[in-house]
């Protein structure tokens, strides 16, 4: 099948175009790939026997890519967040039964059918916002048959025609309450029971850790990236977001995609990003929810080279907010990036943080025909407004997905 795309200003991100904008360029689909990107040619558009669309002078993007969500999880936490602002400490509210306890206790408890309705839901939220492509993790469940029905249903998720997924395996993601005092023998399940299970089954893309003082340490993380790697799958990791434990410097020297949170990085960790290619994914949302102060050093990462990623981190506890453009205008407003370094990092550096940089994240011939058209002037307004319904539709391997508003 062959679809051509004309009138419209291109935004390709592919290293000779970056993000300078193509005017009056045109976009050739065959067989859900792109086989041409750029200006108008009329030869061309003779030669071509397919359906035509005309964009009307639209901007058109990647389709963006949300590389770190928690998208799958049953419970409401909205109580917790009133009993903060009201002066209850989180550690009263933990021993109550509450924090990420609850949400392990509600998602063990609900059916896939019923996970799968309530993400789905929350997605639609990142749809509006021109993503074609999401991560999610599992890591609410913490027992094998819960740690695998998370990841069935993000499997399902990835099943619909209009998003693809990658889903990551975080069952180190917490200790769970049956293991209290024992974290040594949890993570002996997760390397020995959890992920080769996981494997066996095809539900895992890759394999996280929350590297902290509260989560695991890092000869516990990288016992998990050493069973992660003996199976085929990628790491990543939640590194340095409280402390500074060296997390992610392990994780890159180990193959790490990315590491994810990194406000305390220091500039050892940075040059093992820099040394391994490792994606620095920046989770503003997460610093705006719990108030934090500690920046990443976002000027060290541009110094050394290092890609830098932006990604919700959709989750019921620190980052509940399904808007991938806010997390650009937030990225620019918390840790000054610029405007191109964020769409950069919702589209070619995403993609990397996912291994998935060979097929999607840019717009150029052989990748996967995955777009997104805006009824904007200039690729900086994605990150400068906000709540304005800009996207007109998304293109997921050719076809097209429209605003309910704007067919």
């Amino acid at each position: 099948m062959e679809r051509i795309l004309t009138h419209l200003n291109l935004v390709t991100m592919a290293p000779d175009h970056g993000y300078q904008v193509i005017e009056n360029a045109m976009v050739i689909i065959r067989e859900g790939k792109i086989s041409y990107a750029g200006p108008y040619q009329a030869d061309l558009l003779s030669q071509c026997q397919g359906e035509v669309v005309d964009c009307q002078q639209a901007l058109v993007t990647p389709g963006l890519i949300d590389c770190h969500t928690h998208l799958v999880f049953a419970g409401n936490r909205a109580n917790e967040f009133e009993q903060r602002l009201n002066g209850v400490p989180y550690e009263t509210i933990a021993k109550a039964g509450g924090g990420i306890l609850s949400t392990v206790r509600a998602t063990r408890e609900a059916t896939e059918d019923e996970l799968f309705s309530l993400a789905m839901a929350r997605l639609a939220g990142l749809k509006r916002d021109g993503v074609t492509t999401i991560e999610i993790k599992s890591g609410y469940g913490l027992t094998t048959n819960d740690e695998l029905k998370m990841l069935r249903v993000a499997r399902r998720i990835g099943e619909q025609a209009d998003i693809k997924v990658s889903t990551t395996l975080l069952a180190a993601h917490a200790l769970p309450p049956e293991f209290a005092g024992r974290s040594d023998d949890y993570i002996t399940l997760v390397c020995d029971e959890i992920i080769p299970a996981a494997a066996k089954e095809n539900l895992a893309d890759a394999v996280d850790v929350f590297c902290e003082g509260i989560g695991f340490s890092t000869a516990q993380s990288a016992r998990v990236f050493e069973a992660a790697k003996a199976h085929g799958l990628m790491i990543k990791g939640h590194t340095e977001q409280l402390s500074n434990l060296g997390g992610s410097a392990l994780a890159a020297q180990m193959g790490a995609k990315s590491v994810d949170h990194i406000e305390y990085l220091d500039e050892a960790g940075v040059d093992a990003l820099a040394a391994h290619n490792t994606v620095a994914t920046l989770l503003p949302g997460a610093f705006y929810f719990l108030r934090e102060t500690q920046q990443p050093p976002i000027a060290l990462l541009r110094e050394k080279g290092v890609p830098m990623a932006i990604s919700t981190d959709f989750n019921p506890g620190t980052s509940p907010i399904a808007s991938l453009r806010t997390m650009m205008n937030m990225a620019c407003t918390f840790f000054r990036l610029t405007p191109e370094e964020c769409l950069r990092g919702v589209t070619v550096n995403a993609a990397q943080a996912l291994g998935m940089q060979e097929s999607c994240g840019q717009i150029q011939e052989g990748m996967a025909a995955d777009l997104a058209l805006w009824r904007v002037s200039s690729p900086a307004e994605l990150s400068y407004r906000m709540g304005v319904p800009d996207l007109i539709a998304r293109v997921v391997d050719g076809e097209f997905f429209y605003q309910p508003d704007n067919r």
